[in-house]
């Protein structure tokens, strides 16, 4: 069976950091953990309709800063800051410490996983068609410039009475590379018939270390990926294939002959094969003239007839004798 594990937590300290930040001793640890629970429950609780992504915690000994990532910061904010300070009350009645908010906006989240997770489940909540809703989700993070997309939706899909699970995928997803920036969202969907489980893996590229490219001592790899990484990241995919397939020819020096392809039509290296080859390179000799030259003929000369061919070409048969001429 497959191991499935999280794409953040795979990534933690090599691209990606911790979404909690603070430390203390071991007496204090359950206590901290609690706390960023219950904190972060909280304002999903009461945010969950301002698009909230993802909420970072920074701690000391007596105050908490609170990143809060959301596509509609006018929702967060309220009218004058009214929301995000009775927000703030709340959180300091609930940890008793001072508490410093700061909301940051998502300029395109439609390349946001979470964001996406939650429009679909959205859209299943209102009885959209799950396939409908998956695939314009597809087009839409594709269109806004992301490497790979994957999106699968789990449960009474179409209110069947046995629950599946449907999975659609555009361009490329590797969870096995570390450097892959893959982002990963999860949400659930409240419908009439049971939950339906929505999961989205979206790839915003590659993060390289610094001085990469100028590094000598690396291992060697392969020259389309070479090639594509100097380009830059935004041409990766199908449109990548395609512009390292142009030059490959020149790629290949030192590498040996190279066989040309058959022909669908072509014969094979026999005899057979080699004797027509020659043929044709003395064929332009012997090609018909074009349609529009007319060519004379010169004309055929006829042998005279002699008496002995017509003789011999219409013979007479001689006259019958009967008994009484005799």
């Amino acid at each position: 069976m497959g191991q499935k594990v999280h794409p953040g937590g795979l990534r933690v300290g090599i691209i990606h950091d911790w979404k909690s930040n603070w430390w203390t001793g071991k007496k204090e640890i359950a206590d901290y953990i609690l706390e960023d629970i219950r904190i972060r429950d909280h304002i999903n609780g009461k945010l969950a309709h301002a698009g909230l992504s993802d909420i970072l915690i920074r701690k000391d000994k007596q105050r908490i800063t609170v990143d809060i990532y959301t596509a509609r910061p006018g929702i967060v904010i309220g009218k004058s800051g009214v929301e995000v300070d009775a927000l703030r009350k709340e959180l300091h009645s609930i940890t008793g410490k001072s508490v410093h908010i700061n909301i940051n906006e998502i300029k395109r989240p439609e390349l946001d996983a979470q964001l996406v997770a939650q429009s679909i489940a959205e859209q299943l909540q209102n009885r959209v068609s799950f396939r409908r809703a998956m695939k314009r989700s597809l087009a839409s993070a594709m269109r806004s410039g992301a490497q790979g997309i994957k999106i699968q939706c789990g449960g009474r899909l179409g209110g069947g009475e046995m629950s599946r699970s449907e999975r659609y995928t555009e361009g490329r997803v590797p969870l096995h590379t570390i450097r892959a920036d893959i982002d990963y969202g999860f949400a659930e969907a409240k419908t009439t018939y049971g939950r339906i489980g929505v999961k989205v893996w979206v790839n915003k590229g590659e993060i390289m270390p610094e001085g990469y490219e100028g590094s000598l001592g690396r291992e060697r790899i392969s020259e389309a990926d070479g090639s594509r990484r100097r380009r830059g990241s935004n041409t990766e995919g199908l449109g990548a294939s395609r512009e390292s397939g142009r030059g490959r020819g020149q790629d290949r020096e030192g590498l040996g002959l190279v066989q040309k392809r058959r022909r669908p039509g072509g014969r094979g290296r026999g005899a057979q094969g080699r004797g027509p080859a020659r043929d044709r390179t003395q064929a332009p000799e012997t090609q018909a003239p074009p349609a529009d030259q007319s060519v004379e003929t010169p004309p055929v000369e006829r042998a005279p007839e002699t008496p002995e061919t017509t003789s011999e070409a219409a013979p007479q048969s001689p006259p019958e004798t009967t008994g009484s001429d005799a």
